[in-house]
């Protein structure tokens, strides 16, 4: 397997500044930087942007300030899905001057409304997106989320539910964003990355970990149940040659559940660091089985 290319969703350096995590990422010897909106200083793009040109970091995926077309229970934002869906094309404009891999989007859950309006809205909030990512020349990774507890996020849970989605959406601007701590425990997880790599946007990175306090929770790889050495052997097989992209949530208290170990309490470099050696290890243990 040829060495992966290897970043950090900035939500895993949740506490620290847009520069620190530059500067943390590329001190670790990283690759890329999945920027968050949110953390980007208020009328700096410029000057963020020549930072991370410094750095010789890679944009990887960004992640929108208003990240789903239907609202999310647990995260702020406008009620109305037009709203939404403007604020995220605003955001697509911003954050094509970094010119990223892909742009991740999720659908928000059902809520009240009836599953075919639901569905509806989401497929014209879908088409909006994409018309915008045209223009701005950007791709857009649709997220499946995690089953469990889905009804507070998403409506696709799988790879094949998200293709089935797209593939209603009919725009070429649309992939998957894979994520391996949402899809690990999904039945047919290693058929589905065979069929559908060449649709992937990007792939992020983390591990189950066992028993799951809360959704933001998560573990670096080879910390938790999700045999992410599998996973990323099962990936680089099928021919993924993108970025692998480490995301860690891991409550601090800042979504009202103070986690032991938290990870977010790390200092920037700190994390950086023992994620690049954690993603390794995990690496070369996938490597291994598939020699074996």
């Amino acid at each position: 397997m040829p060495e992966p290319r290897l970043s950090i969703s900035e939500i895993s350096t949740l506490q620290s500044s847009f520069a620190e995590d530059v500067e943390a990422y590329a001190g670790a010897g990283l690759d890329g930087i999945g920027i968050w909106e949110m953390k980007l200083p208020p009328g700096g793009d410029a000057e963020s942007i020549a930072l991370v040109r410094e750095s010789g970091l890679s944009v990887t995926n960004c992640v929108t300030a208003i990240p789903s077309v239907l609202p999310m229970p647990l995260m702020d934002g406008p009620v109305d899905p037009r709203e939404r869906v403007e604020a995220v094309c605003a955001s697509i404009r911003r954050l094509a001057a970094f010119e990223p891999q892909s742009i991740v989007c999720l659908t928000g859950p059902q809520g009240d409304l009836d599953p075919a309006e639901a569905r509806r809205i989401v497929v014209d909030g879908l088409r909006r997106i994409g018309r915008e990512a045209q223009a701005a020349g950007v791709r857009i990774g649709l997220e499946p989320v995690q089953r469990i507890d889905h009804e507070l996020w998403t409506l696709p849970t799988s790879v094949g539910e998200a293709v089935d989605l797209l593939d209603e959406v009919d725009d070429s601007n649309f992939g998957i964003m894979f994520d391996v701590w949402h899809l690990w425990n999904g039945a047919s997880i290693l058929d589905d990355i065979r069929e559908h790599v060449d649709r992937f946007t990007g792939v992020h990175v983390a591990d189950w970990r066992e028993p799951t306090r809360t959704w933001a929770d998560r573990a670096l790889p080879g910390d938790g149940v999700a045999d992410v050495p599998r996973l990323l052997a099962a990936l680089d097989e099928a021919g993924w040659r993108g970025f692998y992209d480490i995301e860690i949530f891991s409550d601090d208290g800042t979504f009202g559940d103070d986690h032991e170990g938290s990870l977010w309490r790390l200092p920037a470099e700190e994390l950086a660091w023992r994620a690049r050696e954690a993603f390794m290890t995990a690496w070369k243990a996938g490597k291994e089985g598939v020699l074996q």
